[in-house]
Parts: C-alpha cells; structure tokens; sequence
C-alpha cells in the first residue's frame, strides 16, 4: 500500500471521528435544550400551582357574606326550579327559598354545557321525527360536551333500537334522552347501596378528599364542613394537606366560616398521616360524626402521593377499625377529559368511594360527569355551581340531567 493509500485511510478515519465527536456534542446540545424546556416548564407549573393557592385564599368568602337567600322575581328560573322540586314530589309548603336558590344555580351553572349541546340539537330537531342523521348530530355533540365516549356510545346504540321500533319525535327523543343519561348516572350510586352520603350516627365518620391541586379541594372541605355543620353533625378538619402552606392556612379560615374546629401541625414537612393520628384522638374524644381530611394534591412523584394515602388509611384502620370510611375523589368539571384521566388514575390506587363534581359553573364539559359515572363507575356524591360557602350540594340525578336539558 502506497503512502497515498495511507494518507487517505488516515484521513477518513480523522474525518469518521470528527463527526462521530460532532453528532455527540449536538445530542448533548439537544439534551441539555431539552432539559432546560423541562426545567422551565416545570418552574411555569410551580407558578401556577402558587398562583392557583394564593387564588384559593382570596376566595374564602367573609362570615358577613354568609347570608340567607331572598325570594327573587317569579319568572322562568323560579318556576323551572319550583317544578322540577314538584316532579320530585314535593308539596307547595315543602318548598324552600334555598332550594329553589339552588336550582336556579344549578341551571344557570350548566347553561355552557347545555348551550353547547341540547339547544343546538334542539334547533336542529325542531318537532321533527328523530333521523339516523340526527343521531348522528346528537353524537358529535355530546361527544364534545365531555359526556365520554362510552356514555355517548350506550345512550346513542339506546336511541337507535327505539328509532327501529317506532317513530320518535323531537320531544320524545329528549325525554327518552333524559332517561338514558339517568340511568347512566344513577347506575353507580345504586351499585353502592346508598343513594346519599351522609355520615352515620353514634359511630366516626371519616371522609378523604383526594385530588391533584387546583381543582379546588381544599374549597370544597370547607364547604362541606359548613353543609356537616350546618346538618347538625359535630365535625372535625384534619390539615393533613402539610406539603402546601397555603392549604392550612386556608383551612383554618374555612373552619372559622363553618364553626369548625381544624387539627393541623405548623412544623413544616409535617408527616400528614401523624396529622391524622392527633385527629382521630381529637375526634374520639369529642363524640365527632364526621372528620374531614385534607390530603396533598402533588409530591414529588405520583407513587409518593398514593402511598401517602396508602399511610393515611392504614393510621385510620388501625385506630378506629369500626369507622366509617369514604375516599372521595374531588374533579374540576371545566377540565373535561383531564379530569377523567385524573379518576381512572386515582381509581387505581386510592380506593374511591366516590366523586365530586366541582366548578359546573361557567364551564361547557359538564358532561364529563356521565364519563365519570360510566367510565370509573363512580357514583357522584356532591356537586358545586358557584364559589359561595353554600353553593356545594348533595348530588340529584334527575335535577341534574334536568338542569342539563332544562330548554326542553
């Protein structure tokens, strides 16, 4: 072999490791450019998480706001509402104000979901006979109401077989309509053996809030204290949320709103499950029914935060084995599809008993309430249409699914 020969292989071999040394020096580039985007990203959801809290404590509402509804104008909303309680079976002097009040929240809180699905429809039915072609519409849209693809796959395969057996008009289809989305709600809540949560005398009641941050967890314990407390139930707040600050301290502001007493420890990092350790003997001693837990929405990976609910539930079996426990998954409705994923994931490792539907107000996903009844089998315990101490209910299927398709 020549020196040319030799020259030329050298060469080839410098050039094959140059850029060998080049495409390493580029992936590490690209890694450390990714790893910047994450750690940003991760920074931007940091903020928004704080923000979100920060939000959370400014919308505690002021004792002085807690004020007993008015009887409004006698218009569409009041007898909607008077209606719908008279269907139920309600007798004129069974009516209350609050009751009516909340109706009408309720219908005002669904009116995006309902503008986004059934008025449309109902513009496109007119009193026309029901077509495939029709089903087809109704299909897409409750689709994109969040209802989810299993609930929108039984109600639709429902509504075919009756169009095969007979001619349906317009009304007809919404009424058997209401029908089949009951029967997927109400599916889970029969399947329990109870059709309304509520805490069992002469034993302790212990009642979980689990759910990732931001979908208003903390909110909705304070406003179920307020609805325990105001039923006449002695209740009791377990702080055991101790990786957030802000939720103790929210917290404590919640149960001076609902006159209930809060069990929290102020060393940070506090071990939750010990929280919940000082609650039940707080709890035992007091004759509670009910003790409400806090629990963390976010830790360092999901494993930690199911394990620490894991701890939580293994400290009550062991010091109060004959509790009553409910493991009560709180959902953001506005988060639609998200949410779901939230309670499959959850389903898997925290032992449900059941959901809550909050922040129905304002948003179109409302839907997404059927994909959790239908696609987790979760029967829905309460529900929230508004940010006032008072605006979180016990769950009704037919007020529901009413309020839902209320044009109609």
């Amino acid at each position: 072999m020549t020196n040319t020969d030799n020259s030329h292989e050298w060469a080839a071999q410098a050039y094959a490791l140059l850029k060998k040394r080049q495409e390493q020096q580029k992936q590490e580039l690209e890694k450390q450019e990714q790893q910047k985007q994450e750690l940003e990203k991760q920074e931007q959801q940091k903020q928004e998480l704080e923000k979100q809290e920060q939000q959370e404590l400014l919308d505690i509402p002021d004792k002085e706001n807690i004020v007993e509804p008015e009887l409004g104008e006698f218009d569409d909303n009041f007898t909607w509402s008077a209606m719908v309680l008279a269907a139920q079976g309600k007798k004129i002097n069974q009516i209350s104000i609050d009751e009516i009040d909340w109706l009408t929240k309720l219908r005002r809180g669904l009116e995006e979901t309902r503008k986004g699905f059934v008025t449309e429809l109902l513009d496109k039915l007119g009193d026309d006979p029901l077509t495939p072609e029709s089903l087809d519409d109704l299909e897409t849209l409750l689709i994109r109401a969040d209802v989810g693809i299993d609930s929108t796959d039984k109600v639709i395969s429902s509504l075919r077989t009756k169009l095969n057996e007979e001619v349906v008009g317009g009304e007809a289809g919404i009424k058997f309509l209401k029908k089949e989305l009951k029967l997927i709600i109400d599916k889970p809540i029969k399947n329990s053996g109870s059709d309304l949560l509520v805490p069992q005398k002469g034993k302790l009641n212990v009642w979980l809030l689990v759910g990732v941050n931001g979908v208003g967890k903390t909110t909705t314990l304070g406003k179920l204290a307020y609805l325990s407390s105001n039923s006449n139930y002695k209740t009791l707040i377990a702080a055991a949320d101790t990786f957030r600050a802000a939720a103790v301290e929210q917290l404590k502001v919640w149960g001076d709103r609902s006159n209930v007493d809060v069990i929290s420890n102020q060393s940070k990092n506090a071990d939750p499950a010990a929280v919940v350790f000082d609650a039940i003997n707080s709890a035992k001693k007091r004759n509670v029914d009910l003790l409400l837990v806090d629990t963390a929405g976010r830790l360092q990976t999901k494993n930690n935060l199911m394990d620490e609910l894991s701890k939580i539930r293994k400290i009550i079996d062991k010091k109060v084995p004959d509790a009553i426990v409910e493991s009560l998954l709180v959902l953001d409705a506005s988060q639609g599809q998200n949410g779901l994923k939230q309670a499959k994931s959850f389903a898997k490792s925290a032992d449900l008993s059941g959901a809550i539907i909050t922040k129905l107000d304002g948003t179109s996903r409302g839907g997404v309430s059927l994909a959790v009844s239908e696609e987790v089998n979760l029967p829905i315990r309460f529900i929230g249409a508004g940010e006032g101490i008072k605006d979180l209910r016990p769950f009704n299927s037919y007020e529901f699914v009413e309020a839902m398709l209320a044009d109609k």
